[in-house]
């Protein structure tokens, strides 16, 4: 029994006392209330995701970063897979253990003898033996290290400072050797990838020498203060790249490969011989993908893949040697829908590996069981499920069978792989799957507090429909309340949108922490709605190409036709209706308020990109390139130039430190407005980053605060108190 159960079994009798007392035999016990400030305090009832899990050499033990008490410090824990026996290995929270801010380890990888394991706690590098618990600093500086990989055969490792790449062992901290040397600041080491036998290291280097420099002029603690930051804009000067192979020994000693310097590299892979190096790259605006392979003694390139699509949007592909370097195995949507190719030859004939009206997200090689292990949405669009497909032909296996988002961890020789499992139901958590006689997954951890299975969640569904503009094929993610009446009409909120929001996990878009204001607003009367809007993976190429210079387009007809369709079906009263999404999903709130007035009771829109000429350059897929008479075409995707059509309420949310969307065109919208005779509220958040929730919990209780009662004034729920 692990010590994480033991725990809950002492204190059970004490709970059912307290129980008795407080709801005596008879007397139902009321849940308890979902409120903003209950939900991002700490400890949160969600627990703390378990994250980074690594399996040891001998595929035994698996080490991930977690805290079992719902706090966000995390501590290095180990789970023996034979015994099933969880324990917690690192325990450095001290005076910060329910710290609101401390984030405790960063970071762990196992060391190749495997009784011992580094990591990255407070900007430091640490090791901690596996047996003992015992840590021990090895490397203590003002710089931060981060990107820990252990070198295979011997208990060296390298990571990233500064920019800079080193090599450490980890029994003499005073041999630590800079590999790369970079100009602090300007160029970095981008990622890195050890050869098979540890004597070589694959570098890419991002050389920001060029980029533009941008000051972020902010106030902050009664405070004028300036980030400067490297900040292109559409069509100025990008990030170049370089590759290179170093001796593991000697940093003098590198190879450095012919590449364009302008095309963004989205992975590179050894062969399984370590005489070849794979390096996946496209033209910046994607509309030539490249696989390239480099030997690795001589740089010799020979062009194996290549596709061309001048209406690309999403680079969500990948490569990887074949089981026997027998070619590659590319993931791509050359065909429709992304899935597996297999490709012997370079510019050979392709065979395909998996197929159908699903995607597949990502992919591992087994090329000793010469198998593929991969993720898709085959069963359902949100979905993020586990298969196997044999590499030279056979059926698909289902490995994982329960609905939801799984992250697999596959051990050494891939007969187990450690999953991290979430869906619209519970939080995430770690389980153990037995990859050769698939069956149920044994639990590693339970993240949620015991308070969780009390209260009354939301009700959620997926549902189907046609655009009203085109009849495309839509699917949404709705949230009803636990109460939920049929034939009774509720007001809705539509958000938070953005694209990819379709997910059955826990808070369906977990890059912000949404979850709570969700439930908030479910438990309010409220009824959320998150549509799969065009641009989206899952729903294959043409779905997305949909949203080809059409920022503010397509995508906010697709959200009317989720309202239409709710409103038709007698579920949501089409007099309050909400909208409310951040960054992108704030554009789409200006838009869909600005273009469609009347259409929404009420909007929130949270750091919203009403200016595309100051996004980064990556949108010129969606907007199109900033070359020749593109004028027009940006004014059409830019809100700024649209907000003559607002006539229902409007709230702004926007940190004043933002640098990804600047706080300044939030204030050159509200000049406009003011000139215009429109009325709107404006939140600042000072000092604030563009992830304006998730900066701290402080902030989020605000910020969602305020957006609650917004909602409550103008869309009026019957629980609303």
């Amino acid at each position: 029994m692990r010590s994480v159960l033991i725990r809950g079994v002492l204190n059970l009798p004490l709970i059912l006392l307290i129980l008795l007392f407080v709801c005596p035999p008879g007397v139902r016990a009321a849940p308890p209330e979902m409120s903003i400030d209950g939900f991002y305090s700490l400890p949160q009832v969600i627990g703390t995701s378990p994250e980074a899990a690594v399996w040891s050499p001998d595929g035994r033990h698996v080490a991930f970063l977690w805290n079992d008490g719902g706090y966000p410090f995390r501590d290095v824990w180990l789970y023996d897979a034979g015994r099933d026996s969880l324990r917690r290995l690192t325990d450095l929270g001290g005076a910060n253990a329910r710290s609101e801010t401390a984030r405790g380890v960063t970071e762990v990888a196992w060391l190749a003898s495997g009784d011992q394991l580094a990591f990255v706690f407070e900007g430091d590098l640490w090791t901690v033996a596996a047996a003992s618990g015992q840590s021990n600093r090895l490397m203590s500086s003002e710089e931060r290290e981060h990107s820990l990989r252990p070198a295979p055969g011997d208990d060296r490792f390298a990571f990233v400072r500064s920019g800079d790449l080193w090599v450490l062992d980890s029994d003499d901290a005073r041999a630590a050797h800079r590999l790369v040397y970079t100009e602090s600041g300007k160029v970095a080491v981008e990622r890195y990838r050890w050869s098979p036998d540890g004597d070589r290291i694959a570098v890419v280097l991002a050389d920001k020498r060029r980029v533009p420099v941008r000051d972020i002029h902010f106030y902050a603690e009664g405070e004028h203060r300036v980030h400067r930051v490297s900040r292109p804009l559409p069509g100025e000067e990008t990030t170049r790249r370089r590759i290179g192979i170093v001796d593991a020994q000697e940093p003098n000693d590198a190879l450095w490969l012919e590449h364009p310097a302008l095309h963004p590299v989205y992975g590179i892979a050894w062969s399984h011989a370590g005489d070849r190096l794979l390096v996946d790259s496209s033209s910046f605006l994607l509309e030539e993908r490249n696989v390239r392979t480099y030997r690795a003694q001589t740089g010799e390139a020979t062009l194996h893949y290549r596709f061309l699509e001048p209406r690309q949007l999403n680079p969500a592909w990948s490569a990887a040697w074949a089981p026997g370097d027998r070619g590659l195995v590319i993931l791509s949507d050359r065909g429709g829908r992304y899935h597996l190719y297999h490709q012997a030859e370079p510019t050979g004939e392709l065979r395909r590996l998996t197929g159908g009206e699903w995607e597949v997200s990502s992919f591992e090689v087994d090329a000793d069981g010469g198998s593929i292990y991969f993720a898709a949405n085959k069963d359902h669009v949100a979905d993020r499920q586990l298969y196997r497909v044999p590499f030279d032909g056979g059926d698909i296996e289902n490995l994982s069978q329960r609905p939801g988002t799984h992250d697999a961890v596959y051990a050494p020789g891939f007969g187990r792989a450690v999953v991290r499992h979430s869906s619209d139901t519970r939080p995430p958590d770690l389980y153990l799957l037995a990859t050769r006689q698939p069956g149920a997954a044994v639990p590693v951890t339970h993240s949620p507090l015991q308070t969780f299975d009390t209260h009354r969640w939301a009700q959620v569904r997926y549902i189907e429909f046609a655009s009203h503009v085109d009849g495309t094929p839509l699917v949404a993610r709705l949230s009803l309340p636990a109460n939920y009446t049929p034939g009774h009409r509720y007001p809705l909120i539509v958000g938070s949108v953005y694209a990819d929001t379709v997910r059955n996990q826990w808070g369906g878009r977990t890059s912000h922490p949404t979850w709570g204001l969700d439930q908030v607003l479910v438990a309010r009367g409220y009824l959320l709605l998150n549509v799969n809007v065009r641009g989206s993976w899952g729903q294959g190429k043409s779905f997305r190409q949909g949203l080809l210079s059409g920022y503010g387009g397509i995508d906010i007809d697709d959200l009317e036709s989720g309202l239409r369709h709710l409103v038709d079906e007698g579920l949501a009263d089409p007099d309050r209706v909400g909208i409310w999404g951040s960054s992108y999903g704030g554009l789409m709130t200006l838009m869909s308020l600005f273009k469609k007035p009347g259409l929404y009771a009420a909007g929130i829109a949270g750091a919203p990109a009403s200016n595309v000429w100051h996004a980064f350059p990556e949108q010129m897929w969606v907007m199109g390139d900033a070359v020749g008479d593109y004028g027009d075409r940006y004014r059409a995707q830019s809100a700024y130039y649209h907000s003559q059509g607002l006539q229902d309420p409007l709230m702004i949310i926007h940190g004043t430190a933002d640098d990804v969307v600047f706080y300044a065109d939030s204030l050159a919208l509200a000049e406009r407005m003011i000139d215009q005779g429109k009325s709107f509220e404006l939140v600042s958040l000072p000092g604030v980053s563009h992830a304006w929730d998730v900066d701290s919990l402080s902030e989020a209780r605000f910020a969602f605060n305020r957006m609650v009662r917004f909602f409550d004034r103008h869309l009026k729920p019957e629980n609303a108190r």
